[in-house]
C-alpha cells in the first residue's frame, strides 16, 4: 500500500499546473520549498488536512 498521493497545485509565479507526490505521514504541516517543474521558480509549498482530505498551499519563496 502506498501512502503517497498525487496532488497537483499551480505556480504561483507562471500558474503552470504542477504535480508532487505527497508522503500523508510526513509531509502534512511541513514546509518545503520545491522548484517550479516549467518555469523552475522556488516555490513554498505546505501540505494541509488529514488522510484523504488533504491541501496544498503555495506561495512565491521570494515574496
Amino acid at each position: 500500500m502506498s501512502l503517497a498521493t498525487p496532488m497537483t497545485f499551480h505556480c504561483p509565479y507562471c500558474m503552470e499546473p504542477n504535480e508532487v507526490e505527497v508522503d500523508e505521514l510526513n509531509d502534512i504541516d511541513v514546509m518545503q520549498v520545491l522548484d517550479c517543474q516549467v518555469c523552475c521558480q522556488p516555490i513554498e509549498m505546505t501540505v494541509t488536512g488529514e488522510s484523504g482530505n488533504l491541501s496544498v498551499q503555495v506561495e512565491q519563496e521570494n515574496a
